[in-house]
């Protein structure tokens, strides 16, 4: 990793937007909610005055007796101002923990005590109905973002405290924690340094350069708590990209917004854009003027990639697929134009970055991995991890020599070197094929569908699991049209995909929706 080596002296994160404003001060930042922490400021500021928030609340943490290397949990209700506690514990040297706001209670509490009593930034919201009695005694001290609670202190008593002098922490000192996506149990507490975010901007901002040359407005809707959200805000900042920042994905209000602002770039969930599908049908044309599509966590449908690039009226519009891991960042990079077909093969995730990441594909049996006989995906990258908070013989379980990572993913690559992700290693039903690619045929010949997800049934056969547009049945006749080249499966199950169990970047818990189809509970499904 050479490249990543030479010059790479971090993302000092406290020093974001403060960086950002000595070059692009006017530069505007627009909200769909109002912030707990500074509900002044209102939906449409200045970077200049967002830096000055990230200050202004850093001091108060500094005056609530929080100090360099010690841990900041946040877990508040839902909203930017997640991110934004983040940098101002960073600071002043601490470490933040960003929690998600959908974690049960239970979860939290757990992650609290890995943490080893550190700070706990909340609200009255999550203290009184949501986490359990027990979280306060975890943490040396309870700050609330809003409300009040005996024995807490508030935010808002701090205001007017002198302002201090950020601290500068080295490169390679833990700057930020966040937690992996829980989607095969309780989450992870990841360990990302300033040097390891930085690993991983620079392959964002290689690939984001040619493509956009100019200045465009990006809107962003990821996890406040994911570490994407920094490498974004870097990119974005640092060139000056006036910023839309989202909480709410409903397309109504999505559509309202960008039939407004007209964004040039979208950043988000690959279900967030399943969901803004129905935005390409809107006469406003809300995504006429995207340039650049960028969704990282997943693999995405062909169908979404074809329908979003063609409510593009852009001269070139693109897609741009990064199929990485909370732990490593981005790995590979592929891009979709017009030209891209419904038959196109959605499983090939594209190419490691040259001179930044390295992937291979290891071998479950001896045996040459290929399509029919995937193997392990194995990824190296400084933009790893440095461990996971608590569990560092775990995190040594996934690091084999030569610093390569494993995925949790199976596959194979192409005599050309192309990455194609087939399933996770969990998920696999042996003699079945790919879920992956059995779900997007179905997406693309099926419109109406907004989520499919192949599990393996108690017996062991693969059982769908669907919704549809507007929670209308589904048709069973042209299922089995649809269905008919695909391998044997069970009759579909039907859901809503509000009650589909799912991560804090969407992903659906496949391992959680197959055990609640197994004992019965959670919500009856519809047929």
């Amino acid at each position: 990793m050479l490249l990543q080596r030479i010059g790479n002296q971090g993302i000092q994160l406290g020093r974001l937007f403060e960086r950002a404003a000595s070059r692009h001060g006017a530069n505007v930042l627009v909200l769909d909610h109002d912030l707990d922490i500074a509900p002044e400021l209102g939906r449409r500021a200045t970077v200049a005055e967002v830096a000055d928030v990230v200050d202004d609340i850093a001091s108060r943490l500094w005056a609530a007796r929080v100090r360099p290397g010690e841990r900041v949990v946040v877990h508040k209700s839902d909203g930017f101002d997640i991110m934004l506690l983040a940098c101002a514990a960073a600071r002043i040297g601490a470490v933040p923990v960003l929690l998600s706001p959908a974690l049960d209670g239970e979860t939290v509490a757990e992650l609290v005590r890995r943490t080893d009593r550190p700070y706990l930034i909340t609200d009255q919201e999550k203290l009184e109905n949501e986490l359990p009695a027990e979280v306060a005694g975890l943490a040396e001290r309870v700050v609330l973002t809003s409300g009040s609670h005996p024995g807490c202190l508030e935010l808002a008593a701090l205001a007017g405290v002198e302002r201090v002098a950020p601290v500068v922490m080295p490169a390679r000192h833990p700057v930020l924690i966040t937690h992996t996506s829980g989607t095969t149990g309780t989450p992870k507490l990841a360990v990302h340094t300033g040097f390891s975010l930085q690993s991983r901007y620079r392959p964002q901002a290689s690939v984001t350069r040619p493509l956009i040359p100019g200045r465009e407005t990006i809107a962003i809707h990821v996890s406040f708590v994911h570490s994407r959200l920094v490498t974004a805000l870097a990119v974005a900042l640092r060139r000056g990209f006036p910023l839309v920042v989202l909480r709410d994905p409903d397309p109504k209000r999505v559509g309202d917004l960008f039939a407004r602002l007209k964004p040039g770039i979208l950043e988000a969930h690959p279900n967030s854009f399943m969901e803004w599908e129905e935005l390409a049908d809107d006469p406003r044309g809300p995504l006429s003027n995207v340039k650049l599509f960028s969704s990282t966590f997943d693999a995405i449908h062909p169908r979404t990639v074809h329908r979003l690039l063609r409510a593009s009226r852009r001269r070139a519009p693109v897609f741009g697929q990064l199929y990485g891991q909370s732990e490593v960042g981005p790995a590979v990079v592929r891009g979709f134009t017009r030209r891209r077909t419904l038959d196109d093969d959605g499983r090939c995730v594209g190419m490691p970055f040259p001179g930044m990441t390295d992937v291979r594909v290891v071998s479950r049996d001896g045996n040459p991995s290929s399509a029919r006989n995937p193997g392990y995906i194995e990824v190296r990258s400084d933009g790893r991890i440095v461990t996971y908070l608590g569990e560092r013989a775990r995190y040594d379980a996934q690091v084999s020599d030569g610093g390569w990572w494993r995925m949790g993913d199976v596959g194979y690559r192409t005599r050309w070197g192309c990455v194609h992700l087939l399933d996770r290693e969990v998920d696999l039903i042996e003699g079945f094929g790919s879920t992956l690619a059995a779900e997007d045929t179905l997406f693309g010949k099926l419109p109406e569908l907004t989520e499919a997800i192949i599990i393996p049934g108690p017996d062991g056969r693969a059982v769908p699991v669907v919704c549809t547009r507007d929670d209308k049945p589904l048709d069973p006749v042209a299922w089995k049209r649809a269905a008919a080249a695909l391998p044997p499966m069970a009759e579909p199950v039907q859901w809503r995909l509000g009650d589909l169990p799912q991560t804090a970047t969407t992903k659906i818990k496949r391992l959680e929706l197959a055990r609640l189809l197994a004992d019965g509970s959670g919500t009856p499904p519809r047929r």
